[in-house]
């Protein structure tokens, strides 16, 4: 029998990450968990970077700024080809960068369901997708992490678009941990629970309906950005080597109320 596997399974020493939406929230949260684990961060957004930036170097880690609009069509080419030149190889990529567009879905229109969509899931396809042919080039595997939602799960309120894109988040990341397990890449998806970012900026400030989700939230607080630090290390690690196609739920336990 193999020796159980111990601390060392999760050491990320020399291994670069490549973190969508890194700039605040839970991106920044798993980019800094990351950066405690040992890896590099390229941190990928539209918007300044340099306290990510900071925080990944005061933990003696190596850390680029990734310019990047996932709204364009070239962002996802350019992103990894950006965190390649910089940091020197790609060995992990976190789907993370989102957006969300609320309204009735009487009302809901085309701009935002298409942005929704470019972003949250053809962005995320076309990121992955070129992540794998750079682990393939470099021979040695990769782990590729899509944030997906509670939502994934369920139908949400006032959120079509969102719902919808985080749905097919999951079903993507199983399709592609089936076509490239056998290619050394782990393809693994973590679904947020209610969580402190500005995603949620609207929920947390309209009173009934934060009272209504803390209600349901058997842990009885809204998540926070760190609290996504395990999860996303676990599977970025080689303490997930055997885990394929998994949406881990980080929800405060909201999924089993």
């Amino acid at each position: 029998m193999d020796a159980p596997v111990g601390l060392g399974a999760f050491d990320l020493s020399g291994k670069v990450a490549l973190v969508t939406g890194a700039n605040t929230g839970l991106g920044q949260g798993m980019a800094l968990a990351l950066a405690d684990a040992g890896a590099d961060i390229a941190a990928a957004g539209r918007s300044a970077m340099d306290e990510t930036l900071a925080a990944v170097q005061s933990r003696g880690r190596r850390a680029a700024a990734i310019p990047c609009d996932l709204l364009a069509e070239d962002a996802p080419d350019a992103a990894i080809s950006g965190a390649v030149e910089a940091l020197g190889r790609l060995d992990i990529l976190i789907n993370n960068a989102g957006i969300i567009r609320r309204d009735e879905a009487l009302d809901f229109g085309a701009e935002d369901w298409d942005d929704v969509m470019q972003v949250d899931l053809r962005a995320a396809f076309f990121l992955a997708q070129t992540a794998a042919r750079c682990f393939i080039g470099q021979g040695g595997g990769g782990k590729i992490v899509n944030i997906a939602s509670v939502l994934s799960f369920q139908g949400g309120i006032r959120v079509p678009s969102y719902a919808a894109a985080k749905s097919g988040l999951l079903g993507m990341t199983r399709a592609l941990a089936n076509e490239w397990a056998g290619r050394g890449i782990n393809v693994n998806a973590i679904a947020p629970g209610y969580c402190v970012t500005a995603n949620t900026a609207a929920l947390r400030t309209d009173a009934a309906r934060s009272r209504g989700i803390l209600g349901r939230i058997p842990a009885g607080r809204w998540g926070q950005p760190q609290d996504l630090g395990g999860a996303v290390v676990f599977l970025s690690s080689a303490a997930s080597d055997y885990v394929h196609g998994i949406a881990l739920p980080v929800d405060g336990g909201w999924l089993a109320r």
